[in-house]
């Protein structure tokens, strides 16, 4: 999974039908249940879930929180139409940060919240909040 982190990283900024856009990844509990208010936000290109934090090689459903790894999502988004300090407000209204056990109904390590920062500004803004 280190492969994974360290490509997103390097494709963190990219050209896509002519816009430049952006990566941004949130570990929030249920990937399912963070997909949506994304999804519905003007510059958001797409939202796609999976996994990420742990060993586990080619982590899947099944198999993903016994390697250690969290739900996370995946936003490909324009910053010249929604900014990542607006995605942060989106994320901070879906978690509950406080809670260590997991998120809402959803119990366990793999449903813990965090954010995968790709870059000094997204780590700096994402402290800053």
């Amino acid at each position: 999974m280190k492969k994974f982190i360290i490509m997103l990283i390097i494709s963190m900024s990219f050209t896509l039908y002519g816009a430049q856009y952006e990566k941004a990844i949130f570990a929030g509990g249920c990937f399912w249940c963070m997909e949506h208010p994304f999804e519905k936000m003007k510059g958001v290109k797409s939202v796609i879930s999976g996994y990420t934090g742990g060993t586990t090689s080619n982590p899947n459903y099944k198999n993903y929180g016994s390697g250690g790894h969290v739900e996370v999502v995946e936003i490909l988004y324009n910053p010249l139409e929604i900014t990542y300090n607006q995605l942060l407000d989106i994320y901070w209204k879906q978690i509950d940060p406080t809670d260590p056990g997991g998120q809402f109904v959803d119990r366990g390590d793999e449903y813990t919240t965090a954010i995968f920062y790709l870059n000094e500004l997204q780590k700096k803004r994402s402290r800053n909040i």
